[in-house]
């Protein structure tokens, strides 16, 4: 094994879980992030950081937290993002993993060494706080630079005489005083937006595509993620069981006018936001048709009808983004990198991708798990080579079917999702295989 060490890109949840993992198994390794301190996203100061004042994660602490790390007991159901940068800046601390990273410092060029270099790894450019650009080599990259920050911004037939902005730059409900506001998308990014606008807009409507399935957070009187967490039910039965639950806790958000779903529930990510449907039931917002075009003033909807807006906020989510490599590197297909239970690529040996699965309920250790393999996997490498060399022979495919038995939609922003117990378990069962023969295990703390 190089002795050089391994480069992860970025200080979030998953660099983070990186950094841990990698430090766990003594494999030595430098960070590099864009922003002053760790927490990603969830430092509403940070360049690239897409959270707005009102945000609070929307799946519960105990689902969501890493294992080894609990946070405390006194911390809310579901934390505010200034919580959570609290909480990564705990980790960070306990652990000390700031050490190793190289702060207000970007990636802006990752490429394997050539091919007659008999170093291998990765040669890794980056900027650094004074302005000054250097290249390093590492052993291996691990990317783990998020999945939320680069705005997916359609365009749209027509000009608009207002303002149109993106969720990903919305920051404070102030923006909203006295406008007559649009809201295109109604994804958990647009309902809670929804909701923060119906105190200051003079007007409020959303413009949907399609149904939702609406989940409560809390569901008898305890954060709606935390029930049946026990062996999961077949996937027709949790779908049955669990739409029966909605409709008595939500009703029918076709009352409101949203469509009816086009799709069972957890086919596609829920939305985990009831405030939506009581400010709709309130006469506080309205749901419109698709967006056809834009006329002066106006937006036309797909039905004919139009209305009259001063802003026109787009939650319309976000698209992968590494654009300090070459598409070639990530096997890169239509919509997403064609990865190895969405980590490994089959192109570079020396390439990892930390963070970039979705899943109800995963959480920030289903990431955790994933660096825990990848760490495993390069531990393996020097104590049981054997092993590791059987991994890379599952990277090159066939891939595992990780939907749980579920039917997601042929969408974009689910092209890498999956089910969260059938992914857990074969990245554990990887994980189990390489430290079965290695003399470190997984122990080291």
């Amino acid at each position: 094994m190089s002795t050089s060490t391994y480069a992860v890109v970025g200080a979030g949840p998953s660099g983070l879980a990186a950094a841990r993992n990698l430090q766990r198994l003594g494999l030595p390794f430098t960070g590099y992030e864009l922003s002053h301190d760790v927490g990603g996203l969830w430092d509403i100061d940070a360049p690239r950081s897409t959270v707005y004042e009102s945000a609070h994660l929307i799946s519960s602490r105990s689902t969501t937290q890493f294992a080894e790390f609990p946070m405390a007991d006194d911390v809310a159901d579901y934390p505010s993002h200034r919580e959570l940068k609290r909480y990564f800046g705990d980790f960070a601390t306990h652990f000390g993993l700031r050490d190793h990273y190289r702060f207000s410092t970007e990636v802006t060029r990752a490429e394997p060494v050539p091919a007659d270099d008999p170093r291998g790894g990765w040669l890794v450019t980056s900027t650094g706080p004074d302005g000054t650009t250097s290249t390093e080599h590492h052993a291996g990259l691990v990317v783990a630079n998020g999945t939320l920050s680069e705005p997916n911004v359609p365009t749209f037939r027509g000009s608009f005489d207002g303002e149109v902005m993106h969720t990903s730059a919305y920051k404070r409900a102030e923006v909203f005083a006295g406008k007559r506001v649009l809201i295109v998308g109604a994804g958990n990014s647009g309902c809670d937006i929804a909701v923060d606008a119906v105190h200051h807009a003079a007007s409020v409507d959303m413009s949907v595509r399609r149904g939702y399935w609406f989940v409560p957070k809390y569901l008898f009187g305890k954060p709606s993620d935390t029930l049946n967490q026990r062996k999961p039910l077949p996937p027709k039965i949790k779908q049955a069981v669990d739409s029966r639950v909605l409709r008595m806790f939500t009703g029918d958000p076709t009352r409101f006018g949203f469509p009816a779903p086009d799709h069972k529930i957890y086919e596609s990510h829920p939305i985990v936001n009831s405030l939506v449907l009581h400010h709709l039931g309130h006469g506080d917002l309205s749901v419109k048709p698709d967006v056809d075009r834009f006329d002066g003033s106006d937006v036309v909807f797909a039905d004919g009808s139009r209305a009259a807006y001063d802003l026109v906020v787009l939650a319309t989510g976000y698209r992968l983004h590494y654009p300090f490599l070459d598409r070639e590197h990530l096997a890169w297909t239509r919509w997403s990198p064609d990865l190895y239970l969405n980590i490994f690529s089959p192109a570079q040996r020396d390439l990892f991708v930390l963070g970039m699965v979705e899943a109800s309920g995963l959480g920030w250790q289903g990431r955790y798990e994933q660096a825990e393999l990848v760490a495993s996997y390069l531990r393996a490498r020097a104590d049981d080579p054997e092993a590791a060399a059987e991994l890379d022979r599952r990277v090159q495919g066939p891939a595992p079917d990780l939907t749980g038995g579920y039917r997601y939609l042929g969408l974009e922003r689910m092209s890498y999702y999956v089910n969260k117990d059938a992914y857990r378990t074969a990245v554990r069962e990887h994980t189990a295989r390489l430290l079965a023969g290695t003399s470190t295990g997984a122990g080291r703390g």
